[in-house]
């Protein structure tokens, strides 16, 4: 069924798709809009869930973690300031190996006020134990819960799914809403190994002692790179059953580019523009989108980006006295590769202000003329 829906719809629809049992919300904008449908929807009975309504996003996901571990599927959302509450039981999601999924509506964090899209919220998150999915549509946000829940409980790690404020989450587009008959194909009711069980007593989240402490987190890490598989064969699944293809990343442009442009979110749809332009003039321009990041998809990330003389990654987000997140991680994954491309950072479009295809252009044009690729990140943008 095609319907014409926000960004945060999108989510609401996608939740109760995914037949989710708890919910919990409190509300922040941008993402209020998505836990208000799915209390209505939760109120009409046209979702049987549980719906919680929390003093704080610290309480929201704290709720959760209750919820998943008694063995059921569970959902929250939040936004800046909402996400970084909530720090200290994202480690406990994680560390307890729960399936939790959650949408963030990435929006600028404090301070100074700023409820527009900027990404640090998120990915001031990435050491924590979640598996984040950036999304660049509606579309592609509706299919990446109903992907993220059943990744979450293939890996039993919670997912994050983030998408830019305003951009995504109030702008309408026209979104394939699959029948739930086919979600319940692709998504079968959660079976958790294990859960809150009177007849059979554990006891869940004790102290672990210096001798096992170790092992624990290297057991996350290990199966955090599992996942880079189980979620492969998850786009796999997902492709067979509702005809659109997703991978950990997408690439755009010739075989053999000369410069390549990464992006996550909606800088994405821009940049593609920006790229055609400088095709039809005869330029050698790709484009690679991130969806995955954390666990890395270091391997994919070589692969694509080792065949460009030049590389340039364009963050909605700062990493104060580090520069963008992104670039940072993309120039240590491609350490490897010794004498490998030039990356350009790049810091862009913080705080919700726009990037047009003009500004890709010319940010291409800036570090093609570059004998050398930038000591630190250019600020695209700055007001004199």
């Amino acid at each position: 069924m095609k319907k014409v829906l926000k960004g945060n719809h999108a989510v609401s629809h996608a939740v109760k798709l995914s037949r989710a049992q708890v919910i919990s919300a409190y509300p922040i904008t941008p993402q209020t809009t998505i836990v208000e449908e799915l209390s209505e929807m939760c109120a009409t009975g046209e979702l049987d869930a549980r719906f919680i309504k929390v003093e704080s996003e610290h309480s929201a996901l704290a709720a959760l973690v209750g919820a998943a571990t008694a063995g059921v599927r569970t959902f929250t959302a939040t936004s800046g300031n909402g996400l970084l509450y909530m720090h200290e039981v994202l480690h406990w999601a994680a560390g307890s190996r729960l399936p939790i999924v959650m949408a963030n509506v990435n929006r600028a964090v404090t301070g100074g006020w700023n409820i527009w899209a900027d990404q640090t919220d998120s990915l001031a998150q990435r050491d924590t134990g979640w598996i984040q999915l950036y999304c660049e549509s509606n579309q592609e946000v509706l299919d990446s819960v109903i992907m993220a829940f059943k990744l979450a409980e293939k890996a039993l790690l919670p997912v994050m799914i983030a998408y830019d404020a305003f951009f995504l989450s109030h702008t309408s587009e026209v979104v394939d809403v699959p029948d739930q008959e086919a979600v319940d194909g692709f998504l079968p009711r959660y079976a958790p190994p294990v859960a809150l069980d009177f007849d059979q007593p554990r006891m869940f989240n004790g102290m672990i002692p210096t001798d096992l402490f170790m092992e624990q987190r290297y057991r996350m890490h290990h199966d955090h790179l599992a996942a880079l598989d189980g979620f492969q064969e998850i786009c796999r699944d997902f492709e067979a059953a509702f005809g659109r293809a997703y991978g950990a990343v997408e690439v755009y442009g010739p075989p053999d580019p000369e410069t390549i442009i990464v992006t996550a979110g909606t800088t994405t749809s821009v940049a593609r523009l920006a790229v055609d332009e400088l095709r039809n003039r005869g330029r050698r321009v790709g484009l690679m989108k991130l969806r995955l990041f954390r666990p890395v998809p270091a391997w994919t990330w070589r692969e694509v980006l080792g065949r460009a003389a030049r590389v340039i990654v364009i963050d909605r987000n700062l990493s104060v006295g580090a520069g963008g997140v992104l670039a940072n991680e993309i120039q240590a994954a491609l350490y490897p590769l010794g004498a490998g491309p030039l990356v350009f950072p790049v810091v862009a479009g913080l705080g919700g202000r726009d990037v047009t295809p003009d500004d890709i252009v010319a940010i291409i044009e800036r570090a093609s003329a570059a004998r050398e690729a930038f000591s630190s990140p250019l600020f695209w943008g700055l007001k004199e």
